[in-house]
């Protein structure tokens, strides 16, 4: 009978680990991005009072009729869109879930984990889903403080938070059990 040592050692280190839990939900409440957001979208909303209802031009070459109720469409779905945004990120004994909703999902169990530290990633060209940084893929809301995590697999990625020294926390009891 061949034993897989690597999986006996993860079982026994996770039963140290039947506590652990950590949980922080973020979204988009910078009042500036709102007060864009919101204002953008009210361009349309003259424009379609203006032509639809006044029966108007808006500007010298105004969009068709379609074409601007199409383009409030288009701005109520983005700011929709922003309104739905979440970062979820969810630490147990398993693993770490995060979930950007409604874009993006990743579950990684601890024995996929090569590194993880919290730290500040600097600015990486705003807030959401950055590619193609040096900590791979970025995903947050607000700030620069985040989970940077390399796998295994050699694939790169990190996660924001509001909460550093509680992730920290953490992440401190999970490298103190021997898991990563």
């Amino acid at each position: 009978m061949k034993l897989n040592y690597q999986a006996l050692i993860f079982n026994m280190s996770s039963k140290n680990l039947d506590n652990l839990n950590f949980t922080e939900e973020q979204k988009f409440t910078q009042w500036w991005l709102w007060v864009l957001l919101i204002g953008i979208t009210l361009i349309p909303v003259y424009g379609c009072y203006k032509q639809l209802v006044l029966g108007e031009p808006m500007g010298s070459k105004p969009l068709p009729n379609i074409g601007m109720v199409l383009f409030l469409l288009f701005m109520l779905g983005f700011l929709f869109l922003f309104w739905m945004l979440r970062l979820k990120t969810v630490i147990d004994n398993e693993g770490i879930k995060m979930t950007f909703s409604p874009l993006s999902k990743k579950e990684i169990k601890w024995e996929e984990i090569k590194t993880a530290e919290v730290l500040n990633y600097g600015f990486v060209g705003g807030w959401g889903v950055r590619m193609g940084t040096k900590f791979g893929t970025v995903y947050n809301t607000r700030g620069n403080m985040g989970l940077a995590l390399v796998l295994k697999n050699g694939k790169k990625f990190c996660i924001g938070t509001q909460q550093p020294e509680e992730l920290s926390a953490v992440l401190n009891e999970v490298k103190e059990s021997g898991i990563i």
